[in-house]
């Protein structure tokens, strides 16, 4: 049982002030007006006999009790919401077989949930699941060897494949922590310490060398990693620097003590993860796949990458769908 003043719509607007700082911001994100955010903050004080907030500071800054408070109110909404959407989650007990590819971008944590909300409305279903770089999952779509597949988007219109666009997911500088101030900023970084590259045979590799041909970029070819980890290792251990995403920032997160992100110097440029069906999937299935898709990357993934760089707020989103 909560205690007596302390609801969920309180939980709610803390967790949104806490991330914006701001009670208009707040109300804009709660839904609520902004006298309402305010007396939910007062109510949430209140039972809990503490400060939470500095009112008197703009943007408003968390107490010491309330960022304690924050990672616990977090972990119970996120438990929440995840739940919710277990509840309402897509009704497979109709199909027979599902293959499924998924990025491997997501296969730290969000994959497991996924596959574990499906496994749950799949009960008389065969199923597969193949984890894999973007290219390849491409290609098994191509093949017709999955149903679905979740996969960062090259523009290119599959024959008898329908899109489901689901994150925007910027590229991003990375560098050992601390390198980019003692280089004496970005482009002294990119001159004095060499590009780690993705392996171009990935669609990301290819991607970033796209962008780095049209801003007229160079820069001597001494690496490059199929291996996302092993490109995140030699970053972390100031081989040199690397361009990725928060999506793939996040995955490496053992080594987020030893590096660091940064907006790109240059002409920004992002990527679209998207889902994918083929065509003859006539009923909703690939939708409520991509929904359910949806929340758990903005409460597993972006959620957590806006809390540690909040200078992606707007840019790492989840894109709107049906």
């Amino acid at each position: 049982m909560l205690m007596k003043g302390v609801t969920l719509r309180g939980l709610e607007v803390f967790e949104a002030l806490a991330q914006t700082g701001s009670v208009a911001q707040a109300a804009e994100m709660t839904g609520l007006s902004q006298p309402a955010v305010s007396q939910q903050m007062r109510n949430l004080e209140a039972a809990l006999g503490t400060d939470l907030v500095d009112h008197g500071r703009r943007p408003m800054q968390l107490t010491q009790a309330g960022r304690s408070f924050l990672l616990r109110t977090q972990s119970v909404l996120s438990q929440l919401r995840l739940a919710q959407n277990e509840l309402t989650v897509m009704d497979l007990t109709h199909l027979s077989t599902l293959n499924l590819g998924v990025i491997d971008d997501f296969d730290n944590d969000l994959t497991p949930q996924l596959v574990t909300i499906l496994a749950e409305n799949m009960t008389r279903c065969r199923f597969k699941l193949t984890t894999a770089p973007s290219h390849e999952i491409a290609q098994a779509m191509r093949e017709r060897k999955l149903h679905i597949a979740i996969a960062a988007s090259s523009g290119e219109v599959l024959d008898g494949v329908v899109e489901y666009p689901l994150v925007r997911d910027p590229f991003m500088l990375v560098c050992a922590r601390g390198a980019l101030a003692d280089a004496g900023g970005a482009a002294q970084l990119m001159q004095g310490l060499p590009l780690l590259r993705y392996d171009r045979e990935q669609l990301i590799g290819r991607q970033i060398e796209t962008h780095l041909n049209r801003q007229k970029l160079t820069f001597p070819e001494r690496f490059e990693i199929g291996a996302h980890l092993s490109l995140m290792t030699l970053v972390a251990r100031g081989v040199g620097w690397g361009i990725t995403t928060p999506l793939g920032y996040m995955r490496a997160g053992r080594f987020h003590d030893r590096m660091e992100a940064h907006p790109l110097p240059f002409r920004p440029f992002t990527r679209t993860i998207s889902l994918f069906a083929a065509s003859d999937w006539t009923d909703r299935v690939p939708r409520d796949v991509a929904r359910t898709m949806r929340k758990l990357v903005s409460d597993c993934v972006i959620a957590p990458a806006l809390r540690q760089l909040p200078w992606l707020e707007g840019d790492l989103r989840v894109l709107a769908g049906d």
